[in-house]
């Protein structure tokens, strides 16, 4: 084998490691999930303990106005749901795992909102943005239904999702930013109260 012979093949095995490795990389690109349980600044708080979760951004989706502010979500005349975008690797916790978990962080037995919140923004939701992630949100609606320790029907909708419309920076990580305003809230609100009584668990406590 000649020197020249020798180096095209040890130049041909780093490009393919290096193709390799890109692939590689570009698989393990996070996924994303994007819910709706009344207040963003609790379900931010609520998803971001979890080991596997990059990324919560709270936002806005599923109405018709482009491009939203808080003020106009909040009115209820843009269509919007308060929602979080959850980014995570699914190499660490599965979509399965998040929507199993999702369930016990909110009352899906109330079609007005949730909490103190009520009106159509702070209703509950799961947004599916392909055949996968339905099939997978209706399995854990299945599941819940057939295990849930309540009477009350479920009536948090699993819907298409639209565009996600991230929300203003100060309601970002809301709950680290100002972690006695957000304290008092969330106590004041009765969240933990209610889903405790629900489920006889608050889900979120094992990770804050």
């Amino acid at each position: 084998m000649t020197i020249q012979h020798r180096f095209n093949l040890t130049l041909g095995a780093v490009l393919l490691t290096g193709t390799a490795t890109f692939s590689q990389v570009a698989s393990a690109a996070p996924q994303t999930m994007m819910v709706a349980g009344g207040c963003f600044w609790c379900v931010e708080s609520d998803f971001e303990g979890i080991e596997g979760v990059t990324d919560v951004v709270s936002g806005y989706s599923g109405g018709h106005t482009d491009n939203p502010t808080y003020k106009q979500v909040s009115s209820g005349k843009t269509g919007h749901f308060e929602v979080v975008e959850i980014q995570f690797d699914d190499e660490k916790v599965s979509l399965q795992t998040l929507s199993d978990y999702y369930w016990k962080t909110i009352d899906p037995t109330d079609p007005n909102g949730q909490f103190c919140d009520k009106g159509a923004p702070y209703k509950t939701a799961m947004f599916y943005k392909d055949e996968t992630q339905k099939a997978v949100f209706e399995a854990s609606l299945a599941k819940v239904n057939n295990t849930k320790p309540f009477s009350a029907d479920i009536v948090t909708e699993i819907l298409p999702a639209k565009t996600f419309y991230p929300a203003e920076e100060y309601h970002q990580s809301y709950y680290t930013k100002n972690s006695i305003r957000y304290g008092f809230y969330r106590l004041s609100c009765g969240r933990d109260d209610r889903i405790e009584a629900l489920w006889g668990e608050v889900a979120s406590k094992q990770y804050h």
